[in-house]
């Protein structure tokens, strides 16, 4: 029962593109900005998460709440220095400087610490289970677990809290919400505040799992979770969460398949797809923008 553990495996790699994923699809749902500064807030929650580990002594869970404190607070500060003042400038302007914001953290980080990667500490343990023949490992189910839990808590977050309704209303008409008396202001930095915090806990899990972190990290699983966000709808939360898992299954089974070379390719040909055939991604629907 091999393709079991292969699609185990597919989906625990799947949670953590759908973790980085949530903060694009919630920042643009609210402000129509791609932040493709939120691939590096992943690359500094997973040093956040090494440094808490190896330095402090600290185990895993205290380590993931540690990171996406930090990483709240950072995403944050991204949005009140560099984007805040760009709420009326055009799509293009906001698009170059969130370009420039992923170039400052990433040489910022190498200027700080240099490029030399990281060994992640071994923090969890890593049995395996029979399951149907399938060798399953514990880490894998732990991380899975990790990852349905938070994206279930943002789900209550959305859903039954006043900042929640607050983030729904912005999304859906930003003047009127501000007519009826919302702080705009502070819901969009509330958002960036939890997707950035989802970002720091894919971090910490990423690091766990493939036990090599560097400054450069960000890259790659940013621009998947931005193909994830597409895949799903970009804009709609549970839209992001299933792109997620679809684009980690078909990267195990594209590398179980001997194709392991095309493994990053295989992202990058679901977007072209999308963008040909759906681009609305599976949960959107099509509307048309005057430009």
């Amino acid at each position: 029962m091999e393709w079991i553990q292969q699609i185990v495996n597919g989906i625990s790699l799947g949670s953590i593109y759908a973790l980085i994923a949530l903060g694009y699809t919630m920042v643009y749902g609210i402000i129509k900005l791609i932040n493709f500064a939120h691939g590096d807030v992943f690359m500094v929650g997973a040093f956040v998460g090494f440094y808490a580990i190896a330095g402090w002594g600290l185990s895993f869970f205290p380590a993931l709440l540690l990171s996406m404190a930090v990483c709240a607070v950072f995403g944050v500060l991204i949005e009140r220095i560099a984007y805040k003042r760009l709420r009326n400038a055009t799509r293009i302007a906001a698009l170059i400087t969130a370009i420039g914001v992923s170039l400052l953290i990433e040489y910022g980080v190498i200027y700080i610490r240099g490029a030399q990667p990281e060994a992640y500490p071994n923090v969890l343990p890593n049995k395996s289970f029979d399951f149907f023949g399938a060798q399953i490992s514990s880490q894998s189910l732990l991380i899975l677990s990790v990852s349905v839990i938070l994206m279930i808590i943002l789900q209550f977050i959305v859903h039954r809290t006043k900042i929640g309704k607050a983030m729904r209303a912005v999304s859906h008409d930003m003047d009127a919400a501000r007519l009826m008396g919302i702080n705009v202001d502070n819901t969009i930095s509330a958002t960036f505040a939890i997707g950035s915090a989802l970002a720091g806990a894919a971090g910490v899990i990423f690091g766990v799992y493939y036990t090599k972190i560097e400054p450069l990290m960000g890259i790659i699983p940013g621009l998947k979770a931005f193909v994830a966000a597409v895949l799903g709808g970009i804009g709609i939360i549970p839209g992001a969460m299933v792109g997620g898992l679809v684009l980690g299954v078909v990267e195990t089974v594209v590398s179980a398949l001997g194709y392991s070379l095309w493994r990053d390719a295989a992202a990058f040909i679901i977007l072209i797809l999308i963008l040909i055939f759906r681009p609305s991604g599976i949960f959107g629907k099509n509307t048309r923008e005057k430009v």
